[in-house]
C-alpha cells in the first residue's frame, strides 16, 4: 500500500525560539521518499533529528524572529517493521500518565468491564468510548484529560485516545498513544489513536471511528499526547499562522497522484474510507 502525506506549518516567531516538531513519519515506517524544509525568507535551517526509544523522530531547530515556513512531504510504500516490545516498555504503558489517569478511573473500569479480557476487552472499551463520547471540535482544551472527557462526554481524537488508554490500563492491559497521518479523515488534521498490547502485538483502537486504521501512518508514539505533540517550543512566542495536513492512499494501478486525489474526494468508493473499516477486527498500524 502506497500512501502520500504532507504537512504545511507557518509559524510566527516573536524571538529566537527553540522549536521541536514531530511531523515526520516514524523511523519504522517504510519511507520511500521524503522532503522536510524549514525556510525563513532566503534563509534555510537544517534541523537536528532526535529519535526516541519508540522510533518517533523529533526535529529540533533554533530559528530567529519572523515567519518560519515548515513543509513536509513523504511517500510511504509497503508495511512497517515492528520491533519487539521490551518488558520495561510494557510496564511503562501500564502506569498512569499526565492525561491518562488510570488510577482515577480504576473503579469505573473494574465495574464496567468486569470479567473481560483480551479481544473482548478491547472491543468493549472501543464500543463504550465511541458511543459515550461526542466528537466536538473547538470545545476541547489542551489540558483536558481522560477524567475530564469521561465527565463531559465530548472531545476530539486525542481525548478519545486518552479515555481508551486510561480504561485499558486500569484493566491491566498496556496501552499507548499514537499520533498519525490518517487518509480519509474528515476534517483532515493530524490524528490520534490508542494502541492496546495483546499477545506480543500492538492493536489500534480509534474511538472516533473517523479514519480507516489500515491506512494510518505513524508519526509518534508515547504515554499520551504530552509525548507526541506535533509542536513544542521554548524561549519565546510562537503563533501558528497556517496549518494544512493531507494524507491519501494511492491505488496500486494508479501513477497519477493528482488524479487519484481528485477521484477519492469526488467518490464514496474509496476502499480505505472509514466506512470500510470493520472496527471489530484487530488491526495494526502498517
Amino acid at each position: 500500500m502506497q500512501r502520500v502525506v504532507t504537512a504545511e506549518l507557518d509559524l510566527e516567531l516573536g524571538a529566537s525560539v527553540d522549536l521541536i516538531l514531530q511531523i515526520t513519519a516514524a523511523q519504522q515506517m517504510p519511507v520511500a521518499s521524503e522532503e522536510l524544509t524549514f525556510t525563513q525568507g532566503d534563509r534555510v535551517y537544517t534541523p537536528t533529528e532526535i529519535i526516541d526509544q519508540s522510533g518517533s523522530r523529533l526535529q529540533r531547530v533554533t530559528a530567529e524572529a519572523g515567519m518560519l515556513e515548515v513543509r513536509y512531504e513523504a511517500t510511504i510504500d509497503g508495511q512497517n517493521t515492528s520491533g519487539r516490545t521490551s518488558d520495561l516498555e510494557a510496564i511503562t504503558y501500564l502506569r498512569p500518565s499526565r492525561y491518562c489517569q488510570s488510577d482515577e478511573v480504576f473503579q469505573q473500569a473494574r465495574r464496567q468491564f468486569k470479567g473481560l479480557h483480551g479481544h473482548d476487552l478491547i472491543a468493549a472499551v472501543s464500543d463504550f468510548v465511541s458511543s459515550s463520547t461526542t466528537y466536538t471540535p473547538g470545545l476541547s482544551h489542551g489540558t483536558d484529560s481522560a477524567v475530564t472527557t469521561l465527565m463531559t462526554g465530548q472531545g476530539v481524537c486525542r481525548d478519545y485516545a486518552h479515555v481508551v488508554i486510561a480504561l485499558l490500563r486500569a484493566m491491566d492491559m498496556p496501552a499507548r498513544y499514537a499520533a498519525c497521518y490518517a487518509p480519509g479523515l474528515r476534517p483532515m488534521d493530524f490524528h490520534a489513536v490508542a494502541e492496546a498490547y495483546l499477545d506480543g502485538s500492538w492493536y489500534v483502537i480509534d474511538g472516533t471511528r473517523l479514519a480507516n486504521r489500515r491506512s494510518l501512518v505513524r508519526i509518534a508514539t508515547g504515554r499520551d499526547a504530552a509525548d507526541c505533540a506535533f509542536l513544542s517550543y521554548h524561549g519565546g512566542y510562537v503563533g501558528l499562522a497556517h496549518m494544512r495536513v493531507d494524507a491519501w492512499v494511492i491505488p496500486e494501478e494508479s501513477s497519477d497522484i493528482d488524479a487519484t486525489v481528485a477521484a477519492v474526494e469526488a467518490s464514496d468508493l474509496d476502499p480505505f474510507a472509514p466506512s470500510s473499516d470493520d472496527f471489530t477486527e484487530l488491526v495494526q498500524i502498517a
